[in-house]
């Protein structure tokens, strides 16, 4: 897209400006935060205290203590209360430790009404913090289009009206950096956040995070996907959030122990040097090895979660994108500065064939295994070149690939079934493999027409028009819409393990695998065969996974290369020796003397009193960690056909039933009431472990224990215990 710099600039107006000191982190620490309100235009900082910082560490924490704060049990996804809040960690933005430069994301979510989080990539945490400030908070809604700039080189903040500017993240990015930068070597200090057409007419929207590729020489983004978090960022009226920071060292956090640091951070990156080519290869082809792996043990998402591998995968394995489509040979792929994981693969001059940019050669961030799984073969579509285009224009309408792929699945499984037709699509055709019709739904949901607008709320609000406009059999549709809490699943077939049943009914945002993947500790490898050790894992792992977020850390390099004798460990699936790693980490930064003990209760506080928010919100509770059949066992008869020597030897040695004699109808009846109950009795030894009541709330002994019985938390369980 063409665009003039300087005619941009004339169109904007300032509608406020604050200055502030520019001082140096101390110890992963700025002790500070920042407060915008786009709608009446104030700007200022607030502290962060030692409470805040003993009890919510920083990151997610913080995120969801300001937004506690900032709303009530009335808010709503769009009310001018609820915020958009961003933060990183104390270990963020160590240039030493691999996968330190994560942000993330916090709001009252459209597709939920709850809390929802969200790790992302990119320069612009790191950048926040190091101008300044250890979160930003953004309330209100603007009249007109701003965009807020935060100069942390200059130590001043300014919101203007943006008339200009273009909202679609691939062009945004490219027009702040030729906006912000002096020459192309200052492009590496802008980062931004932006969202995209698509998050202006739809629940699915998501954030999209800057960084300037030096050897691409483009601007690269990563993704704060899950729960409309660019949805709520585009009703403020926000086009974009811009920091520059040009001040970067090998100790911008100005740690306790420098020297530790950095040896921790070596340790680790040998390892990848020598173990990751055997390992992962996320240094060769990202996250996208996955699909092969996940094809190979049943758990690759086909044709809306019915089955779990298919014989046309391997056309878009990762050898494929690999030897065809990514770049190679650049070593700059890694969304911060110092990641040696470098797993963030990219295609470059990939030309267009469809939509407002169609002949346009652009660069594709990706596919990563979740897009190649969701807008991929669970749609039935194996077309490597389909899935690079819906990868780009979600990222640039600023649409989670997650919950696209998965709702229009859901979109063509109710076709399949006659719930859907042309009449009521508007002429599309949502046949399995459709990519083209499946590219015509992601632009009208970008434009805000026609079929698009219906289906860009997500499977939840869908099942609802279905049932209400068309009639359509409500029961069916919650056994096949995979959501749970309104938050669409990630892309892992759940059918065998239910462990990783448990992982996402009871994850706190809603069905997403950062909170806990167990399918290989489960199906595969059978480390957890009763129920108190599942529960004890649907424990340990949540609040394992939660500390990343609590510190600005990528999950990646904890488990996707391992040291070379991690399975002579006593605890393989924690990969022990990186358990203590992170120890020595968050010591040699912080100062602090923490152990692993500590570390899972640092995550503890955060977690129960996230779970306490959603209470607080009018949810939380276990009749909200109820889950979609299709997730637990198989729904139709084609399924359990499909696999029916696996089902039939399930009911005789599981459940205690003979299967023959049986009709399929009955079998499927049968094995559902056997699964069904099973999920009841995991949810109960789940909820025991982590100190909650049998409907899932914390208990005011396990509140005081790991020190989250803070008044405004006990009040609001009080209240739920009374009922």
């Amino acid at each position: 897209m063409d665009y003039n710099v300087e005619e941009l600039r004339k169109q904007h107006k300032l509608i406020n400006e604050y200055n502030y000191e520019l001082r140096q982190v101390v110890r992963g620490y700025n002790n500070r935060t920042l407060y915008i309100n786009v709608g009446t235009g104030e700007i200022k900082e607030k502290p962060v205290t030692d409470l805040m910082r003993k009890k919510f560490t920083g990151g997610k924490g913080f995120g969801l203590k300001l937004l506690w704060d900032a709303v009530n049990e009335n808010t709503k996804w769009d009310s001018p209360e609820n915020e958009i809040n961003i933060a990183t960690g104390p270990i963020g933005g160590n240039t030493s430790y691999a996968g330190s430069g994560k942000s993330i994301v916090t709001s009252i979510s459209p597709l939920t009404g709850i809390p929802i989080d969200s790790n992302v990539g990119g320069f612009f945490g790191p950048y926040l913090k190091f101008a300044g400030f250890d979160a930003l908070e953004i309330q209100g809604i603007a009249q007109h289009e701003v965009i807020v700039f935060i100069d942390g080189d200059k130590g001043n903040v300014r919101i203007f009206e943006a008339p200009g500017e273009a909202v679609d993240s691939h062009v945004f990015a490219e027009q702040m950096m030729d906006m912000f930068a002096a020459t192309e070597k200052e492009k590496l200090y802008i980062s931004s956040v932006s969202a995209g057409t698509g998050s202006d007419h739809s629940f699915i929207g998501c954030l999209n995070f800057s960084w300037w590729d030096v050897k691409k020489k483009a601007a690269r983004v990563k993704q704060a996907g899950r729960g409309g978090t660019g949805t709520v960022f585009r009703r403020k009226k926000i086009k974009g959030v811009v920091v520059k920071y040009s001040g970067l060292t090998a100790d911008s956090n100005h740690v306790a122990d420098l020297k530790t640091v950095q040896k921790v951070g070596m340790k680790l990156r040998k390892e990848m040097d020598t173990l990751d080519d055997q390992q992962c290869r996320m240094r060769e082809v990202g996250t996208s090895h996955l699909v092969e792996l996940m094809d190979e043990y049943d758990l690759l998402p086909t044709l809306n979660y019915k089955y779990g591998s298919h014989e046309e995968a391997k056309k878009i394995y990762s050898n494929v994108f690999f030897d065809k489509y990514y770049t190679h040979g650049y070593g700059t792929d890694g969304c911060w500065i110092g990641c040696a994981m470098a797993c963030c693969k990219a295609v470059e001059n990939f030309p267009l064939k469809t939509g407002p940019y169609k002949g346009e050669k652009v660069l594709v961030d990706g596919p990563e295994y979740e897009t190649a799984g969701g807008c991929g073969s669970n749609l039935g579509i194996f077309d490597p070149e389909a899935v690079l285009e819906i990868n780009f224009y979600c990222d640039t309408y600023g649409l989670d690939t997650i919950s696209f792929g998965t709702m229009t699945a859901f979109i063509m499984e109710c076709w399949e079934n006659g719930i859907l037709d042309k009449d009521k699509t508007g002429g599309l055709d949502f046949t399995w493999g459709n990519s083209e019709d499946v590219l015509e739904l992601l632009h009208q949901i970008a434009r805000g027409e026609g079929f698009g607008r219906i289906a860009g709320k997500g499977i939840r609000a869908m099942k609802e028009y279905f049932e209400t406009r068309y009639g359509a059999d409500r029961a069916f549709m919650d056994d096949i819409g995979m959501e749970c809490k309104g938050l669409e699943y990630s892309e892992y077939v759940t059918k065998e393990s239910l462990a990783m049943q448990g992982g996402y009914g009871l994850a706190l945002k809603g069905p997403q695998h950062d909170e806990a993947w167990l399918i290989f500790m489960d199906m595969v490898n059978n480390q957890i065969p009763t129920f108190e050790d599942k529960a004890e894992a649907l424990h340990y792992f949540p609040m394992f996974r939660t500390w990343f977020s609590l510190q600005g850390l990528c999950k990646l390099p904890w488990n996707d290369v391992e040291p070379a004798n991690n399975a002579e460990t006593d605890e393989p699936a924690k990969v022990p020796e990186h358990v203590q790693n992170y120890v020595e980490l968050f010591n040699a930064i912080t100062g602090e003397k923490i152990d692993k003990t500590e570390l899972i209760l640092q995550s503890e506080r955060v977690y129960n009193f996230q779970k306490v928010f959603n209470m607080r919100m009018g949810k939380g509770l276990r009749i909200h960690d109820r889950i979609p059949y299709r997730s637990v066992g198989p729904v139709t008869q084609e399924e359990y056909i499909s696999r029916e020597e696996r089902y039939d030897k399930q009911l005789k040695e599981k459940a205690g039933i003979d299967p023959q004699g049986l009709s399929i109808s009955e079998k499927v009846s049968k094995l559902r009431e056997f699964r069904e109950a099973e999920y009841e009795r995991l949810t109960d030894a789940a909820y025991k472990r982590r100190g909650w009541t049998p409907q899932g709330v914390p208990t005011l002994e396990h509140l005081e224990k790991i020190g989250m019985d803070l008044p405004e938390v006990v009040a609001v369980v009080r209240k739920h215990l009374a009922g």
